[in-house]
């Protein structure tokens, strides 16, 4: 697969071991409750994460699932100088791909990665769905308090 450059660009900023023109690291989470979608974070946002799990009292019945959810069910990955990386045939599977075309969703601490028809029926279509009855230059900043 290869990573949008976009994405490389925050991905490489956010490794403090990246060199120009070398691979780049980042964390795929894989958890049960993201159903039919990875999430990718870059290293920095990866512990940001990971602090905020740590700091929750061990005695938060949530905390273990979380872990779980978070830091079990995740991996590293590298991302070549070109953006090119092999997603585990595990994630692939997760994702109901074996070939063909994948869909990739900034969000504002990482980025999913999708197949293409489920993200045109998660994600597309809602979005279309809410905007069919905004004015024509809707804003949707209008809608951030």
């Amino acid at each position: 697969m290869s990573v949008p450059a976009d994405f490389r660009r925050v991905l490489e900023a956010a490794d403090p071991d990246w060199k120009p023109g070398g691979p780049c690291r980042c964390q795929v989470v894989y958890g049960d409750h993201l159903e039919e979608r990875l999430q990718v974070y870059s290293l920095v946002e990866y512990d940001k994460v990971m602090a905020r799990i740590e700091e929750m009292p061990d005695s938060d019945s949530n905390k273990d699932v979380i872990t779980h959810l978070m830091i079990t069910q995740s991996e590293p990955l590298t991302v070549d100088k070109d953006g090119r990386t092999v997603l585990p045939l595990k994630r692939r599977e997760k994702l109901g791909v074996t070939e063909g075309e994948l869909s990739f969703r900034g969000r504002l601490s990482h980025f999913e990665i999708w197949k293409a028809e489920s993200y045109s029926e998660e994600v597309s279509a809602p979005i279309k769905e809410f905007l069919a009855d905004k004015p024509k230059n809707f804003n949707p900043l209008s809608l951030v308090p």
